[in-house]
C-alpha cells in the first residue's frame, strides 16, 4: 500500500467508514452524499460537496434562444394539465 492509502472494511449493512484523515481533508461531513463510480476495474468515491457542484458551473451552456431541459419538462407539464383541465371540464359537462 502507498502511503496515501487507506483501509477500511465494510459492515454486513454495506457501510463503511471514511477515514477521518480524508473526512478532514475533504470536507466530509455527516450527511455529506458520497457519488460513487467505476473506473477501470477501480471504485472512485467522490463527496458532493458546495466546491464539487460549483465545479460544473457554466459546463451546460445554452445557445442563445435554445430551451433547458427543466425548462421544456415545465411546459409540457404545463401543457399536459392544461388539457387534463379540458378534460376534466368537459367530463363535468356531460
Amino acid at each position: 500500500m502507498s502511503p496515501a492509502t487507506e483501509s477500511a472494511y465494510v459492515t454486513s449493512k454495506g457501510q463503511i467508514v471514511v477515514p477521518a484523515r480524508l473526512r478532514r481533508k475533504f470536507g466530509i461531513k455527516a450527511g455529506t452524499r458520497l457519488n460513487f463510480s467505476e473506473q477501470g476495474g477501480q471504485i472512485i468515491v467522490q463527496p458532493v460537496t458546495k466546491e464539487y457542484i460549483s465545479s460544473f458551473r457554466g459546463i451546460f451552456k445554452l445557445k442563445p434562444g435554445e430551451k433547458s431541459a427543466v425548462q421544456e419538462l415545465v411546459e409540457d407539464r404545463a401543457k399536459e394539465r392544461a388539457r387534463e383541465d379540458r378534460e376534466i371540464e368537459a367530463d363535468r359537462k356531460r
